[in-house]
Parts: structure tokens; C-alpha cells; sequence
């Protein structure tokens, strides 16, 4: 393997570790732990947007030499498959339970329902997380670096959130961590299948890359915005929108390495 792949690997690991961060929440205090993610989750969004416009639909626009019908089609196909993926898997245990006398009779029953299918769901995402890095790699190593800090940023609330669930789902904290590496780890897989095809990279890049492109549009646009919009005081928005523009302007500094 080349280093680009090598990078990759490592990169996906780096990634899998993030799964770890859930054990440092237990002690923090429940305020300083929602500031934290209140400013994540704005400079992901951030982020993942910045990714997009600035690393990767320039690359394979530079390469196609344009921005043609069919590689508009694929960064719509991206935004409807993460619709689909989210509606029918990664969130399906929300539509399981429609009301609070359900969600006990759901709880009393399958203590560890919710929780599996959540690292049901997380897997899935974390196999495509793998695959976008690598495929970022075989680009450049400054697209692979920063799509790799753009998912970190993004993994962290989320995992927070996924080890918050497990262990509402009765999980101990020693299960909850373990079985949220396991599926962080997934992303190893990812990249292996991307690069098992590494052979052909000039034809899936194409391809593949408006595809993810589609995929952070809508995380950032329908799963990140819309929780920044929920706040209404002034100083706190202000901070937001900092953070989001934070996240924009660190990924097109990256651009300097490319």
C-alpha cells in the first residue's frame, strides 16, 4: 500500500478512538458538558460545509473540468440517500415509540433495544465516515487531513450522544464504551473497501466524492442548523454563528496545504 492509504488507515483509527470521549463526560458538570457541544456542534457544521466547498466538489470539479448535470445529480443523490439512511436506520427507534406508555412498555420489555439499534445505525454511518476519508486521501493528503478533522468534529457531539444512549438503554459504562469502539471501528472497514478498489480511483472518484459532498450537505444543513436555530438568545446565537464561521474559515486554511 501507498501512503495515501497508509494516512487513511491511521486517519480512520484516529477516528475510532473518538468513541472514547463519552468516558470523559462522566465527570463533567451537566452545564459545562451542553456549553461544550453547544460550540461542537456549530463549528461542525461549519466544518462539514467548508469540506465540501472548499476541498472536495473543487477537486472533482478541477479534475471533470466541470460541474456538469450528472455530478449534480450525485451530490443530490447523496442529500436523498443520508435523508433515507436516517429516516429508516440510524433514527428508526424513534418512530418505535409513540408515546410516553409506550416508550415504558418498550423499556420494561428490551432494556437494550434502543441502544442496539443505535449502534446498529452508528455502524452504518461510521462505514461511510471510513470510506469518505479514505476516498479524501486518494485526492491529496490535505483533502484526507481535512476531511478527517471535519468528521472528528462531527463524531464527537455524536458520540457523546450515542454513549448517553447506551447507557439509557442499560448498558454499564464499561459496555457502553466498548460496543461504541466496535462501531466506531467500522470506519477501519470503510476505508479498506475503498481502497481494495484503489486501482481505480480515476473512475469511482467521480463518483463517489459529489456523492459524499450530497451526504455532509444534508448532516450539516438538516441535522446541525436546525438544532443551532432552536436558540433564541442573542450572546449564545452570536456564539453560534462564531463557531460556525470558525469552522468554515479552519477548513479553508487547510486549502494553504494543499
Amino acid at each position: 500500500m501507498n501512503a495515501a492509504s497508509w494516512y487513511a488507515i491511521l486517519s480512520t483509527l484516529v477516528v475510532s478512538l473518538v468513541a472514547f470521549v463519552g468516558l470523559f463526560t462522566l465527570s463533567f458538570r451537566r452545564q459545562w458538558l451542553d456549553e461544550m457541544l453547544f460550540v461542537l456542534i456549530s463549528l461542525s457544521a461549519g466544518a462539514l460545509l467548508g469540506d465540501t466547498f472548499f476541498h472536495l466538489l473543487p477537486e472533482v470539479i478541477e479534475e471533470a473540468g466541470v460541474f456538469d448535470h450528472r455530478m449534480a445529480l450525485l451530490v443530490l443523490s447523496g442529500i436523498i440517500t443520508f435523508f433515507l439512511l436516517e429516516k429508516f436506520v440510524i433514527w428508526h427507534h424513534h418512530h418505535t415509540i409513540e408515546t410516553p406508555e409506550d416508550h415504558a412498555k418498550h423499556h420494561h420489555h428490551h432494556p437494550h433495544s434502543i441502544g442496539v439499534m443505535n449502534l446498529i445505525g452508528d455502524a452504518l454511518h461510521n462505514l461511510i465516515d471510513g470510506m469518505v476519508i479514505a476516498a479524501s486521501f486518494l485526492i491529496s493528503p490535505a483533502v484526507g487531513v481535512a476531511t478527517t478533522l471535519a468528521v472528528i468534529l462531527h463524531e464527537i457531539p455524536q458520540e457523546i450522544g450515542d454513549f448517553g444512549v447506551l447507557i439509557h438503554s442499560g448498558f454499564t459504562v464499561r459496555k457502553a464504551l466498548f460496543f461504541n469502539f466496535l462501531s466506531g471501528s467500522v470506519a477501519v472497514l470503510g476505508a479498506l473497501i475503498v481502497l481494495f478498489v484503489g486501482d481505480h480511483t480515476e473512475v469511482i472518484l467521480p463518483y463517489v466524492v459529489p456523492f459524499i459532498s450530497g451526504g455532509f450537505i444534508y448532516i450539516a444543513c438538516s441535522d446541525l442548523i436546525p438544532e443551532l436555530k432552536k436558540e433564541i438568545v442573542t450572546h449564545r446565537s452570536l456564539i453560534q454563528l462564531l463557531a460556525l464561521i470558525g469552522g468554515i474559515v479552519l477548513m479553508y486554511l487547510l486549502t494553504f496545504l494543499e
